[in-house]
């Protein structure tokens, strides 16, 4: 079902069947003798290793539910402060300044509890296009076309409106917070008409911003090819950049001019989180997929969710939050090894 307002509050429960095809078995009995036993018995020990095998391979991430009802979600970014869930609701052209953006906050342990928490012009609140978003403390960052926002998280109070036009930013993406509470905000250089065609006017860049100051951290189309997610990877001291523009997932330090490529995947990513063991999160719409990186290696833990755009994970639950884009939607999945 589906409730009023600019929200549905619906979970639909999503089932998963899961099999292992095993490799068949074609024994012509009627021409074999029993001189051919020991052929037949090395068929079938092929088959139970084939079925070892893949009893073995990793396992796709299993649906846990939705949360339907949204109005083209793009980035979903858990607190654990709050255990739940904030998604920044575009509601329209990504490029375009309508003013009818809004964010929603959802209860990570039920998640077909949802409340509007800012909501484009009403209470002070500008929201045009809102994207990537990043808590720091009781402060919800949120990226919006050319200017960075900032709420409180609890209440939805205007805390800031900055505007970036006069540093030329075109399409602020992903935010995340860094050390010390610096703030990074992508700016993926891209804009869309009115029938949804895209083109790159803008520049490639990262900004920063601490306190109410902002800078660009790092300037490169040649580097950072179009920049769309950003993670902190804490662990190494490095942020992970998902570019929508190349096919190689890639580490930056701030204070860098350029990137060193970790995986190379499908491209065309959207959303990165690292996750506590080292393993990283990515999502491609070249295939429609969420992907896993771990030593070196990229490989598909996700399918078929067209539109996945900035993901999130629940740290207390281990979930998984793909926005659906195009389909209006929140997706859940258990994460596995």
């Amino acid at each position: 079902m589906r409730s009023s307002g600019p929200v549905g509050t619906a979970v639909h429960a999503l089932t998963r069947d899961t099999a292992i095809a095993l490799m068949p078995v074609a024994l012509a009995l009627a021409a074999c003798s029993s001189g051919e036993k020991a052929s037949t018995d090395s068929v079938a020990a092929k088959t139970a290793d084939t079925a070892a095998a893949a009893n073995a391979a990793p396992a796709m991430f299993a649906s846990a539910g939705a949360t339907d009802s949204m109005k083209t979600p793009e980035s979903v970014r858990y607190d654990a402060d709050l255990d739940a869930y904030f998604v920044s609701n575009i509601n329209g052209n990504p490029s375009v300044k309508d003013g009818n953006g809004f964010i929603v906050q959802v209860d990570a342990g039920n998640t077909s509890s949802v409340k509007v928490l800012v909501q484009g012009g009403k209470n002070g609140a500008t929201l045009n296009a809102p994207k990537g978003l990043a808590v720091v403390g009781d402060t919800l960052w949120v990226a919006d076309i050319d200017a960075v926002r900032a709420f409180n998280k609890r209440t939805g109070a205007v805390i800031a409106n900055l505007d970036l036009r006069p540093m030329k930013a075109t399409f602020l993406n992903d935010v995340v917070a860094g050390p010390n509470g610096v703030v990074y905000i992508t700016d993926t250089g891209v804009k869309f008409d009115a029938k949804g065609a895209t083109t790159h006017p803008g520049q490639d860049q990262i900004f920063k911003v601490v306190g109410r100051k902002v800078s660009v951290a790092i300037k490169s189309d040649s580097a950072l090819k179009s920049p769309n997610g950003i993670a902190w990877d804490g662990a190494n001291g490095r942020f992970v950049l998902g570019p929508f523009g190349d096919k190689a997932v890639s580490a930056w330090k701030d204070g860098d001019s350029t990137v060193t490529p970790i995986a190379t995947g499908s491209g065309a990513y959207d959303g990165v989180e690292v996750l506590s063991d080292g393993r990283i999160l990515v999502s491609s719409w070249t295939d429609s997929s969420v992907n896993v990186i771990a030593n070196g290696a990229l490989r598909k833990v996700v399918a078929n969710v067209d539109g996945p755009a900035d993901i999130g994970v629940d740290t207390k639950r281990n979930v998984l939050a793909v926005p659906r884009f195009t389909a209006g939607r929140i997706d859940y999945f258990t994460i596995s090894k």
